[in-house]
């Protein structure tokens, strides 16, 4: 699981040390976003200017990226990171009906935070399980064939945890 750093100087470093390794790289913008978003947990929005900077970019260019792809994300997430498969197959298969239950059983929204806080609801386009639909991330658990009762107990599972 990422940690996420809250110090705005760490964040800031942690910046800095990826631009150095990377700005000059070809095509280096998603490189670097996935690197900031792995090591932070979040691409800070404060870092959209200086990532825009370092590589000859628009700080409108670099936001564009960052909320094109449902990857990435402006905040922290929660401690556990709920995907629920949004693919064609997994919709087919219900993927519609599990979400909207999740986000009733969280009391949020995709992209939102759970009224307790310890979830984070959010959409993934394919996880790479079309034949065993539908399909869902908890954390780094892939999970297939999930039924809303299947759902539940994993998020209760995962807040006995907590």
């Amino acid at each position: 699981m990422v940690e996420t750093m809250n110090s705005k100087a760490e964040a800031e470093a942690t910046v800095s040390a990826v631009l150095a390794a990377r700005a000059d790289e070809p095509g280096a913008l998603l490189p670097i976003l996935h690197e900031v978003q792995d090591k932070l947990g979040y691409v800070p929005p404060a870092s959209v200017p200086v990532i825009a900077a370092a590589l000859n970019l628009s700080r409108a260019e670099v936001h564009g990226v960052i909320t094109y792809y449902h990857h990435f994300r402006s905040e922290p997430a929660a401690r556990h990171v709920l995907q629920i498969c949004r693919a064609e197959s997994c919709k087919a298969m219900g993927g519609d009906q599990l979400m909207a239950h999740a986000e009733k059983k969280l009391g949020c929204g995709q992209h939102e935070h759970s009224a307790d806080g310890l979830f984070t609801l959010e959409p993934a386009f394919c996880l790479g399980l079309c034949s065993s639909s539908p399909a869902l991330m908890l954390g780094d658990e892939l999970h297939a064939r999930v039924s809303v009762d299947d759902l539940d107990s994993l998020i209760e599972e995962a807040r006995s945890a907590a």
